[in-house]
C-alpha cells in the first residue's frame, strides 16, 4: 500500500506540472472524447511534437545491488509527412524515422539504432555495432527486448503501433484519462494488458503499467519531470522499473529542440557508419 500511495503522489506531482505546462502552451481541454480520439491525442503529444526533433539523453541503469551504469546518446526524429504537405502536425499520425547515436561509454560509442516506423506494416529497425563494423536488422520479434542493456525496450523508443492493441477507456478522473490496452496478438508480447494515465490537458502519458496474465503489475513507466519546450509539454525525465529483473533505468533529456528541418537522408543505412556529427552535438 505504501508503494501505491507514493506512486499516486508522484502522479499528482507530475499532474500539477502538466497543468502548468498546459496553461503555458494554451492546450485546449476536451472532456468528451471517443477512445480513438484520446489514443490519437496521446500519440500526438508523446511522439509527434513538431515535424522533427532532437534530444541529448543521459541513461542511468541501476541494478538490484545498487550498481549504476550510464550511457549518453542523441535521439533524432523526423516525421514522414504526406507528399505535397509541408505542415500536418495537427492531424499527422503517420510514418516516422528515428536515429539514435551513442556517445559514451567506450563500449557502445558510435553504436547506432535506427527505426523506420510504419503505421500500416511492421517497423524496419537496424542496429550498427561499430566493434564488428556490422549492421544488424532487428526483427519484429525483438522489439520488446532490452534497449542497450536498460529496462527500456526497443519499442519504447519509438512507441507502440496503436493498431496492435484494443483500447478501452476504463476510468476518467479529474485530471486523467485511464486507458487499458490489450494486445490483439498476445502470443507476440510478454504482457497481457497495460494501463496508461494520460493527462487531460496535455495528453502526456504520466504513467504506464504493464500486467501479466495473473493481473500482476511487473513493469512501470513513469514521467518524473515535464517542461514546456518550443511550445510543447515535454517529458524531460522518465523512469522504467521492472520487478522481474529488479532495478530501474532513468532517462534525462537535455538540449531538446523541435522543427529543426532535419534532412531526410540522415535516416538511411549510409549514415549508420557515417554519423551526421553536425546534428548530434
Amino acid at each position: 500500500m505504501g508503494t501505491e500511495r507514493r506512486k499516486d503522489r508522484m502522479r499528482t506531482m507530475v499532474g500539477v506540472a502538466l497543468v502548468v505546462a498546459g496553461a503555458m502552451g494554451a492546450v485546449v481541454r476536451a472532456d468528451e472524447l471517443s477512445v480513438d480520439q484520446i489514443v490519437d491525442r496521446g500519440l500526438r503529444a508523446n511522439y509527434y511534437k513538431g515535424s522533427d526533433g532532437r534530444a541529448r539523453v543521459k541513461m542511468s541503469i541501476l541494478d538490484t545491488q545498487g550498481r549504476e551504469r550510464s550511457r549518453e546518446l542523441t535521439i533524432l526524429r523526423k516525421d514522414a509527412l504526406p507528399e505535397g504537405e509541408d505542415d500536418a502536425e495537427d492531424t499527422f499520425l503517420g510514418d516516422q524515422k528515428f536515429y539514435v547515436y551513442f556517445h559514451r561509454p567506450s563500449d557502445v560509442r558510435k553504436m547506432v539504432f535506427m527505426v523506420w516506423k510504419h503505421t500500416a506494416s511492421d517497423d524496419d529497425r537496424w542496429l550498427y555495432l561499430p566493434s564488428l563494423d556490422l549492421v544488424k536488422r532487428i526483427a519484429s520479434s525483438e522489439e520488446r527486448t532490452s534497449f542497450a542493456g536498460s529496462h527500456f525496450f526497443y519499442e519504447d523508443v519509438s512507441g507502440r503501433n496503436k493498431n496492435e492493441d484494443t483500447h478501452e477507456l476504463v476510468e476518467t478522473t479529474e485530471n486523467y484519462y485511464v486507458l487499458k490496452s490489450t494486445p490483439k496478438n498476445p502470443d507476440e508480447v510478454e504482457f497481457a494488458y497495460s494501463r496508461m494515465w494520460l493527462h487531460k490537458d496535455t495528453f502526456i502519458a504520466t504513467q504506464t503499467k504493464y500486467y501479466d496474465e495473473s493481473g500482476e503489475n511487473y513493469r512501470t513507466y513513469t514521467a518524473l519531470k515535464v517542461e514546456e519546450i518550443d511550445g510543447y509539454p515535454t517529458v524531460t525525465k522518465s523512469r522504467m522499473e521492472d520487478s522481474r529483473i529488479g532495478g530501474h533505468t532513468d532517462l534525462e533529456y537535455s538540449g531538446v529542440q523541435y522543427d529543426m528541418g532535419l534532412p531526410d537522408n540522415i535516416f538511411t543505412e549510409r549514415y549508420l557508419r557515417r554519423p551526421p556529427v553536425q546534428h548530434l552535438r
